[in-house]
């Protein structure tokens, strides 16, 4: 079973309720390695466990027909995108999981674009053809209508519903009828002829040779046929469709058979970019032979084991007792034990090799989205985008004595995460905990309580303002201390201007004739930036701002790294205050899915918020799309207004856009609330 041709590893991927963890139960269940087809074996996170729903991935590996495979599990709600991002990044198959009653949802379509943007071929399995008011045939035009690869049906259900039989390989021309455990395999009957004809013009046309001895009648080989799926898939021009039940254990054999056919292996998978230690790009391809490189996409905060570190291994061999590199983090560690996962049991192993996923316990260090190297290629694998959190709330230690645990937890969260982030003020003496979510936040507030034993309050949501300039302004400031001894002196004239939204920051050095000696200019911007964290009208992170430093003096013996710290901070402070500043609030790309009858209510509502509808398009099944444009702290509310005037019909996904000015109004009340707030913590 060895070499990179016999591994592959797939994501599943789709909207919450399709039915994905069941589906990887049932696969573990049909291989003998759980002992029941159960998703308590999937989703075994004690907030999972609760709430009966997946808010991380889970991945397990099994032997199926002399291939090794790895699949991950994903979330299907959108709060936990960066689970499915890394799902996605790191295997080279993406299966998405299509319920068969409810068809193309909102995660299926933005899940699906996420593969077609990392450029991974994907198979369809259309589950749940069991469940009352299945349609495979609604199923398939709705791909067809939403997506631009041919969709191609190969395995097709017999019946649906309480009626639902078995599946029809239609390349094999065999019948599958299941009963529990036991598969019975019959001639396809000639009433499917008809489909197999579609299907095989849609293969054929991808090779001029075959289509044309297939247009001049000659009958086309399975193996022919197979070889033109495989390479079309891995080209992702194809996408083909398979169907069955997960809860009844139809079809998914059929599933893992085509996955080791026609799958990508890491043999033919593309190169992941990295970056060396200059900076220098390059492409880090599977191989036994190129020193060892792994991504670590999955981290698990354990209260009984500690960190558990899942790491894809891209390059090289690796094996216990190897000593290896955390690039991000400069710590080197030595392995013990090398595991591979089967959900939340780890079966051991002496050594993995490319395109395996291993689990390694309690490293150091281990974050998602860092990379593991041998010390002498110190390469960084180039991780995927994340989005930006966007929703904050504040948590308070119920008990003060849990002020440490809740920094030690946070800090462990956001390792596993890379959209869930906090930081302390210490003047406010404030925890901020941002996310991509309501749903995002309660989840890891509540694993903060549940694995670190931390109750807290927790307070309203908050936005990620920033500050900002209008216009030019010069300022100066001249920082003069003397004591006992060395004094203190250094002294700067800076100008600042504003900068295109989304530039950031940009100091500009402009000393010339040593009035500032070369060794304090670094000072000047360290203390610039240290000014930048909290602008000067309600203490909101400044951006798009550039610094020009353009005079000064200095003093040969007082002048020190804090003396022109201190000063810069002060000019910084003194140019802003006279470059007319304004307060900056994140814009929303919003996309409303509604029943056809309440559009107008929605664009009325997002109207009502500030909001600017950019139009409306058909989205099937009686639904369109409305897009909008809507500040963010406009949509905290939004969720539960949506399902009053929809009946629960209506849902969105949104995500950041850019940073624009808040109205004057809205301004003044933002600095009147930030006021209030300081005010109470001084308390």
């Amino acid at each position: 079973m060895g070499g990179l041709q016999n591994v592959r590893s797939a994501t599943l991927i789709g909207h919450n309720g399709s039915g994905k963890s069941l589906l990887l139960a049932q696969i573990l269940y049909k291989s003998g390695l759980i002992d029941k087809a159960d998703t308590k074996y999937v989703d075994y996170d004690p907030v999972e466990e609760e709430k009966g729903a997946s808010f991380s991935s889970h991945v397990a590996s099994l032997e199926w027909k002399g291939k090794k495979v790895y699949l991950i599990d994903t979330p299907g709600f959108s709060d936990f995108i960066s689970e499915v991002i890394n799902g996605i990044f790191v295997s080279e198959n993406i299966i998405s999981v299509v319920n068969a009653v409810a068809g193309v949802e909102i995660q299926t379509e933005r899940t699906w674009n996420m593969a077609d943007e990392m450029k991974k071929p994907i198979i369809v399995f259309v589950n749940q053809m069991d469940k009352e008011r299945a349609n495979f045939e609604n199923v398939v035009a709705e791909l067809k209508e939403r997506f631009s690869r041919k969709i191609v049906p190969v395995v097709v259900p017999i019946g649906a519903a309480e009626n639902f039989e078995g599946v029809v390989d239609l390349l094999k021309k065999k019948v599958y009828r299941y009963d529990g455990d036991k598969v019975q395999e019959e001639d396809m009957p000639e009433n499917f002829n008809d489909m197999r004809s579609e299907i095989l013009e849609d293969i054929v046309e991808q090779d001029e040779e075959l289509m044309m001895r297939y247009l001049d009648g000659e009958e086309i080989g399975y193996d022919e046929l197979m070889r033109v799926l495989r390479e079309s898939y891995k080209k992702g021009e194809i996408v083909p469709v398979l169907s069955g039940s997960a809860l009844k254990g139809i079809g998914l054999d059929l599933l893992l058979d085509y996955l080791g056919d026609i799958g990508v292996s890491p043999e033919e998978a593309p190169s992941y970019k990295a970056l060396l230690e200059d900076g220098t790009e390059i492409e880090v391809k599977f191989s036994e032979e190129e020193p060892f490189c792994a991504y670590i996409f999955k981290s698990v905060v354990d209260q009984f084991v500690g960190r558990i570190t899942f790491a894809k291994v891209i390059a090289g061999v690796l094996r216990s007792g190897d000593t290896i590199v955390n690039v991000q983090k400069d710590v080197s560690e030595k392995l013990g034990h090398i595991y591979v996962p089967i959900l939340k049991q780890q079966k051991e192993v002496e050594s993995a090799g490319p395109g395996e996923i291993v689990v390694l316990l309690k490293l150091k260090e281990g974050a998602v989205g860092e990379t593991l190297a041998h010390r002498d290629r110190r390469v960084k694998i180039v991780p995927p985008a994340f989005p930006e959190p966007m929703f904050s709330r504040s948590v308070h230690p119920k008990s003060k004595s849990d002020i440490d645990k809740i920094s030690n937890g946070l800090s462990r969260l956001s390792d596993s995460d890379p959209t869930f982030v906090w930081e302390y003020d210490s003047e406010t003496g404030e925890t901020v905990v941002s996310g991509l979510g309501a749903m995002h936040l309660d989840v890891m507030i509540e694993r903060l309580k549940k694995i670190f034993g931390v109750d807290v309050e927790v307070g309203k949501p908050k936005i990620a303002y920033r500050e900002t300039i209008t216009t030019t302004a010069v300022a100066e400031h001249k920082h003069k201390k003397q004591t006992g001894g060395h004094g203190q002196y250094g002294h700067v004239k800076i100008q600042l201007e504003p900068l295109p939204r989304g530039q950031g920051y940009e100091f500009v050095d402009k000393i010339v004739g040593g009035v500032i000696p070369r060794n304090f200019i670094p000072s000047v911007d360290k203390g610039i930036r240290e000014a930048m964290k909290k602008g000067v009208l309600a203490g909101y992170p400044v951006t798009d701002v550039r610094v020009i430093l353009f005079d000064g003096s200095y003093h040969e013996v007082d002048s020190s790294d804090i003396s022109f710290q201190i000063a810069a901070i002060q000019a910084f402070k003194k140019g802003m205050e006279a470059a007319k500043p304004v307060i900056l609030e994140p814009i929303m790309e919003v996309e409303v899915f509604v029943p056809e009858e309440n559009a107008g209510d929605v664009m009325g509502e997002i109207s009502s918020r500030r909001g600017r509808p950019l139009g409306m398009e058909p989205s099937g099944k009686g639904m369109v799309k409305v897009k909008a444009e809507v500040p963010l702290a406009e949509m905290l509310d939004f969720s539960s207004k949506l399902s009053s005037i929809t009946s629960g019909r209506g849902y969105f996904t949104m995500r950041f856009q850019r940073y624009e000015i808040v109205p004057p109004n809205i301004q003044e009340k933002i600095i009147e609330e930030r006021r209030r707030e300081m005010q109470e913590q001084e308390k």
